[in-house]
């Protein structure tokens, strides 16, 4: 009866730890499942697209917004957004302290995980601000105060003195010191902000061809190489002319010809200019008359390009003191050595427009 007895513990011992370690294989393999499902889910989600269809959604993601703000602020806009998920890779890839204030784009088909590793390398959206070719300092803020995407701190009534001096360039020229380029941001960025951005671009680029010019010319300085740069830049829009163009220009300051240029003139004449220069306006005397004055005229006419900067720097060798349009649509210009040559293509360029007429 003892054997018996004995026998029945130990089966049901036996029973009792089968079950248990079943059933703790039940649960581990629960919890596998369990793991493998959520795993799945999550690298599904992780590289699936955010948005299904052809449209896109903007966060803004302000200074001091922590991941729990940023992805509250996402799933907002995007309610299908599994904030956990995101909050998971954030710590998976050690990146959930790392987000940068900005303005962000969720684009079709961009998933979960392009959308993390764009707010935390800031690839925010980026706004544009283009300073053209040969504008004037007056062109360039009356365009810049019209920017829809810029922050506008100037009332407009400033002096452009003034304005320097909030740049934080006190006392120096303003007039074609600020580089014509395309330039990009994002939003907030500030009038002022750009204006500081430009003129640095222009004195950094300045300085390096001031390094590298022709040491033969007769400029004294970097204010003297803009403003003969900024002529050119009025006088032609054909790249290959530019250098010859300077070499005109070079040549007869160095053998002390006025330089008799029509863009210094308009410049001079300010908002009196209507688009037709008169032989009036040619004597009336302004600093800017280069048919009245030696020399350079006193600063820049506008802001020249890198082209005209290099042009004015390393002009083309010749023997061309004159030119002028060859009145064919073209913009290209013909090149004398001789007042005779040029007159005589002078004479030609009317006839062709009274033709035109």
């Amino acid at each position: 009866m003892k054997l018996i007895h004995y026998v029945k513990k130990v089966l049901l011992f036996l029973v009792k730890y089968v079950l248990s370690r079943a059933i703790l294989l039940v649960v581990f393999l629960g919890l596998l499942i369990g793991l493998a499902q959520f795993g799945y889910n999550f690298l599904n989600y992780m590289k699936s697209p955010m948005l299904s269809v052809d449209k896109s959604i903007l966060i803004d993601v302000k200074s001091g917004m922590n991941a729990d703000t940023v992805l509250r602020t996402l799933k907002s806009e995007l309610p299908s957004t599994h904030v956990g998920f995101l909050k998971i890779y954030g710590r998976l890839t050690g990146t959930l302290s790392d987000i940068k204030a900005g303005e962000y784009e969720v684009t079709k088909d961009m998933r979960p995980a392009d959308f993390w590793a764009m707010v935390t390398k800031g690839r925010s959206v980026q706004y544009s601000f283009t300073i053209v070719d040969g504008w004037s300092f007056k062109q360039m803020r009356e365009a810049l105060a019209k920017s829809p995407n810029i922050v506008q701190t100037l009332q407009g009534n400033e002096t452009p003195e003034e304005i320097m001096t909030l740049i934080g360039y006190e006392g120096l020229p303003y007039e074609g010191y600020f580089m014509p380029e395309t330039y990009l941001f994002p939003r907030g960025y500030r009038d002022i902000d750009v204006l500081k951005r430009s003129y640095e671009s222009m004195s950094h680029f300045v300085n390096k061809v001031w390094e590298n010019r022709d040491l033969d010319l007769p400029i004294q300085n970097k204010h003297e190489l803009l403003t003969l740069a900024s002529i050119i830049e009025k006088e032609t829009g054909v790249a290959h002319e530019r250098s010859e163009i300077a070499g005109v220009f070079v040549r007869r300051l160095q053998k002390g010809m006025r330089l008799q240029t029509d863009p210094t003139v308009i410049y001079g004449l300010g908002d009196r200019y209507r688009g037709t220069i008169y032989r009036s306006d040619l004597q009336r005397d302004t600093p800017y008359n280069t048919y009245t004055r030696d020399g350079l005229p006193p600063t820049p006419i506008a802001m020249p390009s890198v082209a005209a900067i290099y042009a004015a720097a390393n002009p083309k060798a010749g023997d061309s003191l004159y030119f002028v349009a060859k009145g064919d649509g073209s913009g290209e210009h013909i090149f004398n050595a001789t007042l005779d040559g040029h007159n005589k293509s002078v004479r030609e360029y009317r006839a062709r427009l009274n033709n035109g007429k």
